[in-house]
C-alpha cells in the first residue's frame, strides 16, 4: 500500500494538491487533514498530541506535504515597520510557519520508509530567504519563513542517517489565488498569479524531480533552487 498525506487539506493549495494526487492515482491511498476538519481528518499544528494521533493512524507514507501557513487573521497581518511589531503575534507566527511544520517531522518522518526514495515537503516562502530581502517588512512572516528554512535543513541532516535515500524540502509555490495571498495580490505581476489546481499540479511536478543530494534544499514552482 502506497500512502501520501497532505496536511492543511482544507486551504488552497492543500486542497488542490490533495485532488490532485487522488486525481493522477500514483497512490493507494491519500489522506488529507486540517485543523477545520474533525474524526480521523483533524489535525492542529498548534496541538502535539493530535499530530502523533494522525501520524499513527496512516501508517507509513511516503510522501508528506505541509500546505499550510499564515500570513494574516483577523485585523493582523505582515508588519510594515518596526514599530508594528507585536510578540504575541509573532509568536503565532512562529507556532503555525514554523514550530507546527517540525513537529510534524518528528512524528511523521519516523513512521516512513527507512529505504528507498520517500519525500517529506513543506511550503515555504521565498520572502523567507535571508539573501533575497531586498525590501524588508513582514517581519513576523519573514522571521518564521527563514526559521522554517533552517529547520528544513536540520532535519534533512537528521533524517538522512535514518534513510540515505530520504528528501527533505521546502517548496515555494509563488503567489497562489487563495484565501492567504488576497489581501496582496495587487501588486503581483501579469501571469505570476496562479490558481490553486496549477500551483499543486506544479508543486508535485518538482516533487516529482527531486533527487537525494536535493534534501534540505528550498525550491520554487519552477523547480529553480531559492538561495536561503
Amino acid at each position: 500500500m502506497s500512502r501520501a498525506v497532505v496536511i492543511g487539506a482544507s486551504g488552497g493549495i492543500g486542497k488542490a494538491l490533495e485532488e490532485a494526487l487522488i486525481e493522477e492515482g500514483a497512490f493507494d491511498t491519500v489522506f488529507g487533514f486540517a485543523r477545520s476538519e474533525s474524526g480521523d481528518r483533524h489535525l492542529d499544528l498548534e496541538d502535539e498530541a493530535s499530530i502523533a494521533a494522525a501520524a499513527a493512524r496512516v501508517g507509513s507514507p511516503t510522501l508528506v506535504v505541509v500546505a499550510t501557513g499564515l500570513l494574516h487573521d483577523g485585523d493582523k497581518g505582515p508588519e510594515k515597520a518596526m514599530r508594528e511589531l507585536d510578540p504575541v503575534w509573532m509568536a503565532r507566527n512562529f507556532a503555525i510557519n514554523a514550530i507546527g511544520p517540525a513537529l510534524v517531522a518528528k512524528h511523521f518522518l519516523p513512521t516512513m520508509p527507512k529505504a528507498g526514495r520517500i519525500v517529506f515537503a513543506v511550503l515555504s516562502a521565498r520572502v523567507g530567504s535571508i539573501g533575497d530581502n531586498r525590501l524588508g517588512g513582514w517581519y513576523g512572516y519573514r522571521a518564521s519563513k527563514a526559521a522554517l528554512n533552517q529547520l528544513v535543513k536540520t532535519i534533512a541532516i537528521e533524517d538522512k542517517r535514518r534513510n540515505s535515500s530520504g528528501i527533505v524540502v521546502g517548496l515555494h509555490p509563488g503567489t497562489v489565488d487563495t484565501g492567504l495571498s488576497a489581501p496582496f495580490q495587487g501588486n503581483v505581476t501579469p501571469g505570476n498569479l496562479f490558481k490553486a489546481d496549477r500551483a499543486a499540479v506544479q508543486l508535485l511536478d518538482v516533487i516529482d524531480g527531486l533527487r537525494a543530494p536535493d534534501s534540505g534544499k528550498l525550491f520554487a514552482w519552477d523547480g529553480v533552487e531559492v538561495t536561503p
